[in-house]
């Protein structure tokens, strides 16, 4: 039995607007799960339906196997770490981590022994005596999960924490985030808008959309088999590259530059013959110059970008833009013309129409 369950959930508002449509999920206990998706995508709202802070318009919500539509936030033992870091500005970090505990009446000892076992664990040892404003944006961040981590309960909720962070601090916070959910596994649901944050931290991605759930995944399987072009768009940095085409006897033509997809296709070719596909490919999967058992292109290169360990190439094919992710020895001169492959195996179709994945036929070649 999943530890967390949440079948058919919707949420309606008096006004009208159905922010979550039809939510499922099945969360085992010490799970890290990411909610990610743009902003307005309801994946905040889903996370107060769990955490009790918006009622549920439809659907059941299990904790345990316990229908839990009607618990308040203190019986479902849920410990919340938000955006803002909501600390009491005139107590010390000592304070601020013992407050939960002294609330509930937590005999002054075993609140000083988790107090100062739970700083050493965010190493803010040397900063209990310390009011917030004296602290860091990152050493904030670790006191507010510090208060939630704090109370020893079995399941922890972050609505993007990080995100008021630098870009270094939130590498640093992301590591220690994904380290304090291993010391103390507790389920944890986390929401965010960074893909990154979502493809380093969890052990399955829930991808949304409009309130609409699009995959459920591995991070390798939301960024190796996407369900259709939102997924793939979304995940990965620089994005998909999206190319759009008709179908004709089994080919498609990029800026007059023919190419034969029966081999992915297979009998599904004359199914789409005269509609229109998606052919997408990622930045890395990209091969400069000729390979066997790949489709070849060429672009006129627009803009370079050197990234130190990587870099982007813009390119131009006929109306079409593509990035291209290259070896920072590899960046060519701007207005030339680059040939490049991209293997079979790293080829994704969608149906244009419906924007979903088309299942291929990967050549033994390349498999």
């Amino acid at each position: 039995m999943a530890y967390l369950t949440l079948t058919n959930i919707n949420k309606i508002y008096p006004n009208g607007f159905h922010a979550v449509h039809d939510f499922n999920l099945e969360a085992e206990k010490g799970e890290f799960i990411v909610f990610v998706g743009p902003s307005g995508c309801g994946k905040s709202t889903t996370l107060r339906m769990i955490a009790g802070l918006e009622d549920i318009s439809k659907g059941e919500f299990r904790i345990n196997g316990e229908l839990a539509n009607q618990w308040g936030p203190r019986e479902r033992e849920i410990a919340m770490v938000f955006q803002s870091y909501a600390l009491y500005p005139q107590m010390t970090v000592y304070d601020n981590l013992a407050f939960g505990l002294s609330l509930q009446g937590v005999d002054e000892d075993v609140i000083e022994e988790r107090v100062k076992k739970t700083a050493k664990i965010l190493g803010l040892t040397d900063y209990l005596d310390r009011l917030p404003r004296a602290l860091s944006g990152g050493q904030r961040q670790r006191v507010a999960v510090g208060r939630s981590i704090i109370r020893k309960v079995g399941i922890f909720l972050m609505d993007e924490p990080l995100s008021n962070l630098d870009a270094k601090q939130r590498v640093t916070m992301r590591s220690e985030i994904t380290q304090i959910h291993r010391e103390t596994g507790a389920t944890t649901i986390y929401v965010t808008h960074d893909q990154t944050e979502a493809m380093t931290m969890a052990d399955r991605i829930v991808v949304m959309k409009a309130g609409y759930v699009q995959q459920i995944g591995t991070p390798r399987e939301v960024y190796f088999n996407p369900k259709n072009v939102f997924v793939a768009g979304f995940i990965g940095e620089p994005p998909m590259n999206f190319v759009r085409s008709r179908l004709e006897r089994g080919s498609i033509s990029i800026d007059e530059q023919v190419l034969n997809l029966k081999p992915l296709l297979g009998d599904k070719a004359a199914a789409y013959d005269r509609k229109e596909i998606i052919f997408g490919f990622r930045p890395e999967h990209i091969v400069l110059g000729h390979q066997e058992n790949a489709f070849h292109l060429t672009g006129i290169v627009e803009l370079t970008e050197m990234l130190g360990d990587n870099a982007n190439i813009y390119i131009n094919i006929g109306d079409n833009k593509a990035i291209l992710k290259v070896e920072p020895h590899d960046i060519p001169e701007l207005d030339v013309e680059l040939p490049f492959s991209i293997p079979y195996e790293f080829v994704y179709l969608f149906d244009a129409e419906t924007e979903n994945v088309i299942d291929l036929d990967r050549p033994k070649s390349v498999e």
